[in-house]
């Protein structure tokens, strides 16, 4: 097949199931959304915790060997 007839097909496929076609579009573009939120959440709260360690001096944590 042509790279043509394959896009024809795919278009054809796509006018013969509209809901469905529509559903899986919807549930890529909220997927993505989610992707996108839980990342940006993710490096916010990492930023924060950065944040406080450093507000708090670089004496904060203590390592004795041996106890």
């Amino acid at each position: 097949m042509l790279l043509g007839e394959i896009f024809q097909v795919a278009l054809q496929a796509i006018r013969a199931n509209k809901l469905r076609s529509f559903l899986t579009m919807l549930g890529i573009i909220i997927e993505v959304g989610a992707i996108i939120t839980m990342v940006t959440l993710g490096s916010g709260a990492q930023k924060a915790v950065q944040a406080r360690l450093q507000a708090r001096g670089p004496a904060l944590l203590t390592n004795y060997p041996g106890q």
